[in-house]
C-alpha cells in the first residue's frame, strides 16, 4: 500500500479515516490550517513523489473554505511531484448550478470543475451528482458512485408491504425509478415549481397512485427539508398510510431539525457523504456508512480494476 496515499482536508476527516481503515492503511500526513488572516496553509508531510494520491474532501459547510482547501491540497501534491491526483469528493457543492435558467447567471458547477482541473486534479471520484451532465464539465475522468444500492438494500430488508417510491420532483424521477425497480415497487412523481431564487416550492400535482400505500420519498439531497416534507404531507393527504424519507446527501440546514421533529415521517435514511453533527442526529435518522464503497472504488482506481463493475 506504500505506492499510494490517501489524504484529507478538514471537511470530513472521520470519513477519510474510515476509508483508510477499509483499505488497511494509515492516512497520509498533512498540515491543513487557516492563518489569522483567513489564508489557508497546506503542507504535505509524506513523500508522494511518483505516487498515486487521493484527497478526500466533501465540499460541505463551510462550503467555500472546504473548496479552497481542496484546491490548495491538490496544488501542493502536484508541486510535490505526485504521479496522479484523484479528488475524492463525496458531496459536490454547486451541483444545482448546472445550467443557465435565468439571464446573466453563472454555471457555477462548471466553474468548480475548471478550478479542480486547473489546480491539478487528474481524476475525480464523487457520489450522486445533482445532474448527470456535471460529469461533462470535466476534462479529466470522473467516476460517479451511487448510494442507490445501500439505500435500496436497507429498505428491502425492512420488507415494507405495498411500498410506493415517490420522486420529489420530475428532475429526480429517473433515479427514483431505479430505486423503485430495485424495490420492485411502483413510482409516483411530485410535480412542483420553485418560487424564485429561494428554497420554497409549490406542489402542483402528484403523478401516480399513493392511496393505501406506505410512501418512500426519495431525493439526492436534503437542505432545509421544505421540499421533501411538503411532498410527504401531500402524499399523506392523497391517502398514503405512512411515510419514509431517503437521500444520499444529508446537509440538514436550519430549520430542518424543527421540521422533522414535528413531521409524521417515521424514518429518514441517509448516508454520511457529509458530516452529521450530534445536534442533528435525531431518533428518526438512520445513517448508512459509505466508506466501504469509496474505499473499494479507490482500490479499483489505483489497481486499474473496473469501478463500474461494482454496480453490476
Amino acid at each position: 500500500m506504500d505506492d499510494f496515499k490517501v489524504f484529507t482536508g478538514n471537511a470530513h476527516p472521520a470519513l477519510a479515516r474510515a476509508i483508510a481503515d477499509y483499505l488497511g492503511m494509515p492516512l497520509g500526513r498533512a498540515e491543513v490550517f487557516e492563518f489569522a488572516n483567513e489564508n489557508i496553509f497546506v503542507r504535505i508531510l509524506d513523500n508522494v513523489r511518483e505516487r498515486d494520491t487521493f484527497v478526500v474532501q466533501s465540499i460541505c459547510s463551510p462550503v467555500n473554505k472546504s473548496l479552497v482547501e481542496l484546491l490548495i491540497m491538490i496544488d501542493a501534491l502536484k508541486r510535490a511531484s505526485a504521479s496522479r491526483i484523484t479528488a475524492v469528493i463525496p458531496y459536490y457543492a454547486y451541483g444545482r448550478s448546472d445550467h443557465k435558467d435565468q439571464p446573466r447567471v453563472p454555471i457555477t458547477g462548471r466553474l468548480v470543475a475548471d478550478l479542480l482541473t486547473t489546480a491539478g486534479a487528474n481524476r475525480v471520484l464523487t457520489m450522486d451528482l445533482h445532474a448527470a451532465q456535471i460529469q461533462g464539465f470535466f476534462s479529466v475522468p470522473v467516476d460517479e458512485l451511487t448510494a442507490l444500492t445501500l439505500l435500496s438494500d436497507y429498505f428491502r430488508k425492512k420488507a415494507i408491504k405495498d411500498l410506493v417510491v415517490v420522486a420529489t420532483d420530475i428532475g429526480i424521477s429517473k433515479r427514483a425509478r431505479d430505486m423503485a425497480a430495485r424495490l420492485d415497487a411502483p413510482l409516483a412523481i411530485i410535480e412542483k415549481r420553485r418560487l424564485g431564487n429561494t428554497d420554497k416550492t409549490e406542489i402542483l400535482n402528484v403523478i401516480g397512485d399513493v392511496e393505501g400505500r406506505p410512501a418512500l420519498a426519495f431525493d439526492d439531497e436534503i437542505l432545509t427539508g421544505g421540499s421533501i416534507l411538503n411532498a410527504v404531507d401531500t402524499v399523506l393527504k392523497r391517502g398514503a398510510t405512512e411515510a419514509y424519507i431517503c437521500c444520499t446527501h444529508a446537509l440538514f440546514t436550519p430549520p430542518w431539525s424543527d421540521r422533522i421533529v414535528t413531521s409524521p415521517v417515521k424514518e429518514v435514511v441517509v448516508t454520511d457523504t457529509v458530516p452529521i453533527s450530534d445536534g442533528k442526529m435525531l431518533d428518526k435518522i438512520t445513517v448508512l456508512p459509505i466508506a466501504p464503497l469509496l474505499g473499494e472504488a479507490i482500490h479499483r482506481i489505483h489497481t486499474g480494476i473496473s469501478v463500474g463493475a461494482m454496480f453490476e
